[in-house]
């Protein structure tokens, strides 16, 4: 049936021959392409950029062949004690232990950047990220003090809890509580994965606990060009400029490294 003028026509017409109106395919040709398409997600640009990071430094690795600790990896005896090498916190999240792992995060991380960012703008996103990435891994230096612990997963988890912030509140509206229910099914699927041998518990709950605080003292995004919002672009700012900087610390240490072997 024609949408314009409700004439009967053929499922071939793409013109109707009673009124010329344009025809597009029908709901039921679209519902295959809708059905693959809803297993692939979306992305934008901040989701490509990360991603991209990411990869970059796995190939580093790689190249490098280097021991995990020289790497900038989270280890409690090197941040805590001895060299106090606090830009482990946040270079170990730019590190993965192995292609599987980095396909997991790089998964997870395409999906979340993405839905962060559009529910609560990029300066928050960036801050959540970043702010994850630290008390991740710090938790995990206290309650895993002796093994190295690596991987964007401590963000991913950060972002889920940014996200379950947003739901909060006694009027949250309909959106925010199915939001909250959304990611809420993410968080306790990914805790009860996090028990499996390999997987720093500890850091995925510090990440999500640090997402979540970000989330609940920023709240979502007020009138762009207010002094609350460009409060949080100067610390989204900083927090970029302490991710630079950790790499920074991160290049000198493989430098020295490289050069002699028996430094820390």
């Amino acid at each position: 049936m024609c949408p314009n003028c409700r004439a009967f026509i053929t499922i071939k017409d793409r013109v109707c021959p009673y009124c010329d109106a344009q025809l597009g395919p029908r709901a039921v040709d679209l519902r295959p392409q809708a059905f693959a398409a809803s297993f692939l997600p979306s992305a934008n640009l901040s989701a490509i950029i990360v991603l991209a990071i990411n990869l970059a430094f796995f190939v580093v690795q790689l190249l490098l062949r280097s021991r995990i600790e020289d790497l900038g990896v989270s280890f409690a005896p090197y941040v805590l004690h001895g060299p106090h090498q606090w830009w482990r916190l946040i270079s170990a999240g730019f590190l993965h232990g192995g292609w599987l792992h980095l396909a997991m995060n790089s998964w997870s991380l395409f999906i979340l950047v993405t839905e962060v960012e559009q529910f609560y703008g990029t300066s928050r996103m960036i801050i959540a990220y970043v702010f994850s990435t630290f008390t991740g891994f710090l938790c995990a230096c206290f309650f895993t003090p002796f093994s190295p612990v690596l991987g964007a997963s401590c963000a991913a988890f950060g972002l889920m809890g940014v996200m379950l912030a947003m739901g909060l509140g006694p009027r949250a509206d309909p959106l925010t509580q199915a939001v909250r229910q959304h990611y809420g099914q993410w968080i306790v699927f990914g805790l009860v994965m996090s028990l499996g041998g390999g997987i720093s518990l500890s850091g995925h709950i510090g990440g999500l606990i640090g997402g979540f605080l970000v989330g609940f003292v920023a709240g979502r995004p007020g009138h762009p060009g207010s002094p609350r919002e460009t409060f949080w672009k100067y610390v989204a700012f900083l927090s970029i400029a302490i991710v630079l900087l950790s790499w920074y610390f991160d290049f000198a240490n493989i430098s020295l490294m490289l050069h002699n072997p028996n430094a820390i």
